[in-house]
């Protein structure tokens, strides 16, 4: 979602949406590393000195939930949600878009209700003051503000390019196909080439 088809300008929402995404990104990304080194620490103390770190598990429940929702806004920009392509890629380019704009719809749709069943969770577990059910006696709304934060981006990504592929619709349909329709298999190849590109320039 880089560029358009016909002007090379940078779409919009990922032009605003882009580095918030990615920062929340690169900060699961530690998040996920510091949890890696906390489930050695809790193996070697098994192992070696028959000692447990208390609540490993609970703390990679709290892990996945938030990286997965934080991980949902940025798998959406790069249109790495899951989507059955070998139809649509043969279709003409106008059903081809209305059929992007249904998906893109559809993705806010879910999107917008999961943040709001998540906030109604959230709000229960602050009313009541609920803890973990644990040795961490961990205060649920902190876990579960950092998983509606992650749903409440995922939304508003989803909605902007909601809104964003229905306007285009009407204008280009497309760059609607370019911008919103699932990777071609041309471009997953560049990505492919240019990671291993990357990997090989930092090795």
């Amino acid at each position: 979602m880089q560029s358009d088809s016909g002007g090379g300008t940078m779409d919009p929402v990922m032009r605003f949406a882009g580095p918030v995404v990615r920062f929340a990104s690169i900060l699961c990304g530690w998040w996920l590393l510091g949890y890696c080194f906390l489930v050695v620490l809790d193996i070697v103390g098994r192992a070696q000195f028959g000692l447990s770190l208390q609540g490993t598990d609970e703390l990679g429940g709290y892990t996945l939930a938030v990286t997965s929702a934080f991980g949902f806004a940025q798998t959406l920009l790069s249109r790495r949600h899951t989507r059955i392509e070998l139809v649509i890629q043969r279709l003409p380019r106008i059903p081809a878009a209305a059929l992007n704009l249904l998906a893109a719809l559809t993705i806010a749709g879910l999107a917008v209700l999961l943040l709001e069943r998540g906030w109604s969770v959230l709000d229960e577990s602050i009313e009541f003051m609920a803890v973990s059910n644990s040795p961490l006696q961990v205060p649920l709304w902190i876990p579960q503000g950092l998983w509606v934060g992650g749903l409440g981006l995922f939304a508003a990504v989803a909605v902007a390019l909601a809104v964003q592929a229905s306007w285009v619709l009407f204008r280009n349909p497309q760059r609607l196909n370019a911008l919103y329709g699932p990777p071609t298999i041309e471009e997953e190849i560049e990505e492919s080439l240019e990671a291993t590109h990357v990997g090989g320039m930092r090795s």
